[in-house]
């Protein structure tokens, strides 16, 4: 009984041997329902997109910066000022594309964020006048999540007449 089990035993041992390598037959229980196709990467197929036109465009002057206390962080505030008065959805985005909700520095630890906005309708009110400093100051803020922060050595917020930079 002994020999008959080894013998079979050994038979299929050369069957098998003949297949190639076991995770590229169908011998192989992963590749039954088809996954034998495994993402190489967590990047979506073409990449991040490179830039995103809503409409946007960079506000005229960055006024001030600072860091708010958070439980889950710190909140970075950013006051600017439109060219003119009328300026709306205003919001901080970073220069280079991140995926949706994630934020990290560059290699050399710094985070580089525009302040952008969409401007007034042509041939309004608001687009004729000039922005008053003292009633049209715009304000955004970005989360800068505990995780990023030990690799965060300074943060650039850039407009479209100049630059704040800001330390932790």
């Amino acid at each position: 009984m002994r020999t008959r089990t080894f013998g079979t035993l050994a038979c299929a041992m050369l069957v098998l041997t003949g297949c190639g390598r076991l995770g590229d037959s169908n011998w192989n229980p992963m590749r039954w329902f088809g996954g034998s196709s495994q993402p190489q990467t967590l990047a979506p197929e073409g990449g991040y997109p490179t830039a995103v036109n809503d409409g946007r465009v960079p506000l005229a002057h960055v006024t001030g910066a600072k860091w708010d206390p958070m439980y889950e962080g710190r909140l970075l505030v950013v006051t600017g000022l439109g060219a003119s008065k009328g300026w709306w959805d205003v919001a901080l985005v970073t220069e280079v594309p991140m995926p949706s909700g994630r934020i990290r520095p560059d290699e050399n630890g710094v985070l580089r964020l525009r302040l952008v906005g969409k401007p007034p309708l042509p041939d309004t009110f608001a687009a004729a006048n000039p922005a008053n400093p003292a009633s049209d100051t715009i304000t955004a803020a970005l989360t800068i999540p505990n995780a990023v922060l030990p690799s965060l050595r300074e943060v650039v917020i850039t407009g479209a007449g100049n630059a704040v930079t800001l330390r932790p």
